[in-house]
């Protein structure tokens, strides 16, 4: 089976095909297939299902090109490979969602995984979302993009991030400064997702008047959050209490995306945990729709996923 896409431009060709020709070689290799340049016609030569595949890959990496991509990152290539992979495998489809919105530098975000494609599904389709599962799986970051992009689109009006404010057990109290400056490092990584995907002036100017708001989770107590787009970042230190608190918190055309990883807690011990609470409370409520990640859904150095899954290993 043969299919073709037309490429609108010989330097599209080009960043398509990579040093080289990597990116192409890449794929070839994965799907099986045999891809043949005639003029500005590219042919994908192979079986039909394994064509099919390529061939959507193809057309997704083809999109951010021409969305404005300039490059096509050999990390993100692979990451989409598995995961169209996996997608085809598990679900039946093939394809990830296109992007969610566009970084700082104009770098267009996105899921790279079919457990992050699920949980971008399930952010846009739900109210409350759970996002749980090992460091390096976007859980956050993904979430971040989703905000934002709503916030660009008027879908809410202000952007409310929050974590709780504990770390190894040390309380605030012992730490130099004053409450900004007791609480800064614990929201630091919120920040950071932030200014990758905003300009630092508008960031600024948008904490300034409130339509971004990153606080401790004690803030949020007595409030009714309308009309917002809330993230609740590393949810495993949240007590019992605190969880019912936040996500009690819910007001009108507002949606909220917890995120956390079950094995980090750094609650003292006896201490019962709020998301793992919530998990056995929620999962069966109307509205809310829980998204377990792995070690396959790392989007990071390739020994972060190969540690996370000898973890899963043993542990089990």
């Amino acid at each position: 089976m043969d299919r073709i896409i037309k490429f609108e431009s010989q330097n599209e060709a080009q960043i398509f095909f990579g040093a080289h020709d990597s990116n192409t070689r890449s794929i070839e290799k994965e799907f099986k297939v045999k891809f043949t340049l005639r003029g500005d016609h590219l042919k994908i030569s192979g079986t039909a299902n394994n064509v099919k595949n390529a061939f959507q890959l193809v057309e997704y990496l083809l999109e951010g090109l021409r969305s404005g991509n300039g490059e096509i990152d050999r990390n993100d290539l692979s990451y989409l490979i598995a995961g169209f992979k996996n997608r085809h495998r598990e679900t039946g489809r093939t394809g990830l969602d296109t992007g969610i919105t566009r970084s700082s530098a104009g770098k267009l975000i996105g899921p790279k995984t079919s457990g992050q494609n699920e949980y971008v599904e399930a952010i846009k389709k739900y109210d409350i979302v759970f996002g749980v599962g090992p460091a390096g799986t976007g859980k956050t970051y993904l979430a971040m993009a989703c905000a934002v992009e709503a916030l660009k689109k008027q879908e809410v009006r202000r952007i409310i991030l929050t974590r709780p404010a504990i770390e190894a057990g040390e309380s605030l109290g012992f730490l130099p400064g004053d409450m900004q400056a007791k609480i800064s490092p614990y929201l630091r990584p919120l920040y950071d997702a932030l200014y990758d995907m905003m300009e630092a002036e508008r960031i600024e100017k948008y904490i300034e008047t409130g339509i971004i708001e990153v606080a401790p989770l004690a803030y949020m107590r007595g409030r009714t959050l309308n009309d917002a787009f809330i993230i609740l970042d590393e949810a495993q230190n949240c007590t019992a209490e605190q969880m019912k608190m936040f996500l009690t918190r819910l007001g009108f055309d507002s949606k909220a995306v917890i995120t956390g990883d079950m094995t980090q807690s750094d609650l003292p011990n006896g201490k019962p945990i709020g998301l793992l609470q919530a998990k056995d409370i929620l999962k069966d409520v109307e509205g809310i729709k829980f998204i377990y990640f792995s070690g396959s859904d790392v989007v990071r150095h390739a020994l972060v996923q190969r540690i996370i899954e000898a973890y899963e290993k043993t542990i089990k």
